[in-house]
């Protein structure tokens, strides 16, 4: 269930600033590079074990795919957002070239696929209906395709999704806008001017082994391209694990 977050501080700002920080990627969209795509029996918003997203993957993610380890990154991915068109396969590719847009939300790990998805290659694993979108036949079963990064469109702000305990406090970020892809969470509580470092445990599960004091919760966030959002009481006091909340800031 999600909570949306109606009532601001004073304090409430957004912040949106580049960092100079050692993971920052280049600034998306990018240019057009080659990989190949296959495609699995399932839904287009089922796959996304490996970032965390089985259970949100429905909420605003559209079609999505699970890339490569190499475009993986060990989790870093997770949520980037992508341009993909069929190429250089006349008798598989859509005429006009459609460009199907996907977030990466699930990893396909080597030695699946054929090898498809061993280092160093390009690949993305997608939906049938995705791949529908780009192909004529599944007979194709694999194609060359060009894909690129691009900004990632959200509906309204981030969500995170608190679980655990008084002493490990998970914090699921999604829905994020812009580069997509989350590189650093911190939160603070109440109305202490300490922020604490959350450590990715893997996709976009980051998480505390430390007790949050009691009160509202603040996040700042961090995306590939080095720009933060500053997101303020976006748990309100009292809130409890297993809950959703939505802060009215986002990436553009």
């Amino acid at each position: 269930m999600t909570f949306p977050f109606t009532t601001l501080l004073a304090s409430s700002f957004l912040f949106l600033v580049a960092v100079p920080l050692p993971w920052v990627h280049a600034t998306v969209p990018r240019q057009w590079k080659k990989a190949h795509a296959t495609f699995y029996e399932g839904s287009s918003t089922s796959y996304g074990g490996a970032c965390g997203y089985d259970d949100i993957a429905r909420q605003g993610y559209g079609d999505t795919a699970a890339v490569s380890t190499a475009m993986f990154k060990d989790g870093l991915t997770c949520g980037a957002c992508y341009e993909i068109r069929c190429v250089d396969s006349p008798q598989w590719c859509k005429r006009g070239q459609p460009v199907l847009h996907v977030t990466a939300t699930n990893h396909c790990p080597g030695g699946s696929g054929d090898g498809w998805c061993s280092p160093p290659k390009k690949h993305f694993d997608l939906a049938k209906p995705s791949f529908a979108k780009i192909v004529t036949d599944f007979k194709a079963g694999v194609v060359p395709v060009e894909y690129r990064r691009v900004r990632c469109k959200k509906n309204g702000g981030i969500k995170v999704k608190m679980t655990g305990n008084p002493y490990y406090n998970a914090a699921w970020v999604y829905n994020v806008g812009g580069a997509g892809n989350v590189v650093a969470v911190q939160v603070k509580s109440g109305n202490s001017p300490v922020w604490k470092e959350m450590k990715r445990e893997w996709g976009q599960k980051w998480v505390l082994n430390d007790k949050i004091d009691e009160g509202d919760l603040s996040f700042r966030v961090h995306t590939s391209d080095g720009k933060v959002v500053t997101a303020s009481s976006v748990c309100p006091k009292g809130w409890q694990y297993g809950q959703t909340f939505q802060a009215h800031q986002n990436f553009a």
